[in-house]
């Protein structure tokens, strides 16, 4: 069963995400030659307060869209 986890800051759309999920499970089944009913995608919505690089926090870094 594999198991694909992605990390990112939040803000993307359920429809993006939908899509992502597709996207992945689509194409790890095909190269990995599964059934797509077995891949599991976890998305992880990581807020810019609690996500830092270089040092500096992302929210420090990114404007925020509220």
């Amino acid at each position: 069963m594999p198991i694909i986890r992605v990390e990112m800051l939040e803000g993307r759309s359920l429809e993006q995400k939908r899509e992502l999920a597709a996207a992945l499970t689509r194409e790890l089944s095909r190269i990995c030659l599964c059934n797509s009913d077995s891949v599991t995608v976890v998305i992880d919505d990581v807020a810019k307060t609690n996500w830092a690089s270089g040092g500096v926090l992302q929210a420090d870094k990114l404007p925020s869209k509220n």
